[in-house]
C-alpha cells in the first residue's frame, strides 16, 4: 500500500516536504525552508542560531510531527535540487533519521557548503548520485533520477519504482530544449515511465494558472545580452543582481561582462556559496574569470577602494534581488556601503519579484531610492525555471498518470493545476487530488 504525507509545499511556496511509505518503507522528498519566515525570524544579527522548535513555530521550516511515527522507516531523504526552499531545512531536521540524503553532486556540494557555513555536523551520509541514476533501497523500492531543467544546475524529477507502479515527484521543473548549462530534459524517459505505469504525480504548481510554454533560459540569455551590450553604459556603473543559485545566468553575465571589457565582481556570501559549489563539481570555473568577495567587512572595503573612475571597469554581481536589507545592494542604495553611485549609472534585476508581501514591499523601497538617485533600473531580464500550464499538460500527456497531487504552491496555483487536470480529463478527489499541509492519503 501506497500512502502520501503532504507535510510542506502544499499551502505555499516554499518549506517543501512530502512523505512517501511503501509498505514498510518511508521516503523523505525535499526538507525546504520558507525564506520570508525564515529571514523575519533570523533577521536579528545577535542570534547565532535558532532552535528547531522556533523555526517549525514560525513556519520557517516543515513539521514532522505527523510522520514522527515513521521515524524508523525512514531510509532516505531526497532533495531533488539545491534551492533552498528545498534543501534549507536539512540542517535542522535530517539528523531526527537514521537515514541517507541521497542527491545530485551539486547539491551535496551546496549542503556542505550551509553546513560548513552554519557549523553544523550531520550524522547523515550524503550520498552523490548522477542525474540519470538508480539507486536500490529495497525490494519495495527502487529510486530513479531523471534529468530535468530548472534554474539551478543537477535538478532532477524523482521516480520511484514500486509493485504498484510508479510514484513520479516533479518539483521543481520545466521543459527547456534549450538550456545553456547541462543537458536537455529526458523526455524520452518519462514517456517510457508513462508506458509503465505512473501510480502517482506529484508536480509543481507555480505557474499552472499561466497559458504559456515557459520560455527557454536561451531566451533570458537573449535578453541578459540586449541590455549589457545593447545600451550605452561606457562611462558608468553597472550592477546586475540576480538569484545566486542560478549557475546559467552568472555564466552568461560573466561572458558578457568581458564582450563589454570590463572584469565581473561577485560580491555576497550567498554568491560565493553557490559558484564554490559550481566549481567544485566540475559545473564552472568562476574564480579563473571572476573576483569573489563573500563577507559584509572585505566587500565593504573593496568597494570603497575603488574611485569613481574605475567603476567602468567593473560588472558589480551583487546579491539583493527581492530588495532584502541585509543584502549588498540595499546597503549601497541606502548608503550602509561608501560606494556612491550617480545618475544614469545602470542596475539590471536578472529575476523577477518573488511575490509576496515582504518582497514587494522591499522591491518597491528599493526602486523609489534608485529612481530618486536617477538611476537606468532594467527590471525582469528573467525568465522562470518553473512549468507554466502548456509544459505541465505535455508532462501530463508523457506519464499518464493514474492520480494527481498539485504541489508547490498555494491554494490559487494548485487549484489551476487541478483545473488543468480536470480539463483533461481527470476527475477532482477520484484522481485528481487537493492537499493541503500535514495531510495524507492512500492510494
Amino acid at each position: 500500500m501506497i500512502e502520501i504525507f503532504t507535510v510542506g509545499g502544499y499551502n505555499e511556496v516554499g518549506k517543501n516536504c512530502t512523505v512517501v511509505k511503501i509498505n514498510n518503507t518511508a521516503i523523505i522528498l525535499d526538507m525546504g525552508l520558507h525564506l520570508e519566515n525564515y529571514i523575519k525570524l533570523t533577521e536579528d544579527d545577535d542570534v547565532e542560531r535558532r532552535s528547531r522548535k522556533e523555526l517549525v513555530d514560525a513556519g520557517a521550516i516543515p513539521n514532522l510531527s505527523r510522520i514522527m511515527h515513521l521515524k524508523d522507516n525512514v531510509k532516505a531523504i531526497i532533495p531533488t535540487h539545491a534551492h533552498l526552499d528545498h534543501v534549507g531545512a536539512i540542517p535542522y531536521l535530517a539528523t531526527l533519521f537514521k537515514a541517507p540524503i541521497l542527491c545530485t553532486p551539486f547539491t551535496k556540494a551546496v549542503i556542505e557548503n550551509i553546513l560548513r557555513d552554519e557549523k553544523i555536523e550531520l550524522k547523515n551520509e550524503i550520498k552523490p548520485l548522477q542525474v540519470h541514476s538508480v539507486y536500490h533501497i529495497n525490494d519495495d523500492v527502487r529510486v530513479e533520477f531523471i534529468n530535468i531543467t530548472h534554474s539551478t544546475p543537477q535538478t532532477v524529477m524523482v521516480a520511484l519504482h514500486t509493485k504498484e507502479g510508479v510514484i513520479l515527484y516533479a518539483n521543481d521543473f520545466k521543459f527547456d530544449r534549450y538550456p545553456t548549462l547541462g543537458s536537455p530534459p529526458q523526455l524520452e524517459r518519462l514517456k517510457q515511465l508513462g508506458e509503465k505505469g505512473v501510480k502517482v504525480l506529484i508536480v509543481d504548481s507555480t505557474y499552472a494558472k499561466e497559458a504559456i510554454k515557459m520560455p527557454s533560459e536561451s531566451v533570458a540569455k537573449q535578453m541578459l545580452k540586449d541590455v549589457m551590450l545593447g545600451t550605452v553604459s561606457k562611462d558608468n556603473a553597472v550592477i546586475v543582481t540576480t538569484f545566486s543559485s542560478h549557475i546559467a545566468r552568472l555564466k552568461s553575465i560573466v561572458e558578457f561582462s568581458k564582450m563589454m571589457n570590463r572584469k565581473p565582481m561577485f560580491l555576497g556570501r550567498s554568491l560565493a556559496k553557490y559558484t564554490d559549489a559550481a566549481e567544485k563539481v566540475g559545473i564552472a570555473n568562476f574564480s579563473k574569470e571572476v573576483e569573489i568577495v563573500k563577507y559584509g567587512n572585505k566587500i565593504r572595503n573593496k568597494l570603497k577602494s575603488i574611485k569613481d573612475s574605475d567603476k567602468k571597469k567593473y560588472v558589480f554581481v551583487v546579491t539583493g534581488h527581492q530588495g532584502e536589507q541585509k543584502s549588498t545592494l540595499s546597503k549601497i542604495i541606502n548608503g550602509e556601503i561608501e560606494f556612491k553611485l550617480k545618475p544614469e549609472d545602470q542596475v539590471i534585476f536578472s529575476c523577477k519579484v518573488i511575490p509576496t508581501k515582504t518582497n514587494i514591499d522591499n522591491r518597491n523601497r528599493m526602486e523609489k531610492i534608485m529612481s530618486s538617485m536617477g538611476l537606468r533600473i532594467f527590471k525582469d531580464i528573467h525568465v522562470s525555471g518553473h512549468a507554466a500550464r502548456e509544459d505541465l499538460r505535455d508532462l501530463i500527456n508523457l506519464v499518464k498518470p493514474k492520480n494527481i497531487i498539485p504541489a508547490h504552491g498555494d491554494r490559487t496555483m494548485t487549484s489551476a493545476m487541478l483545473a488543468l487536470a480536470s480539463e483533461m480529463g481527470y476527475s477532482p478527489k477520484k484522481t485528481v487530488h487537493l492537499m493541503s499541509d500535514m495531510e495524507n492519503i492512500k492510494l
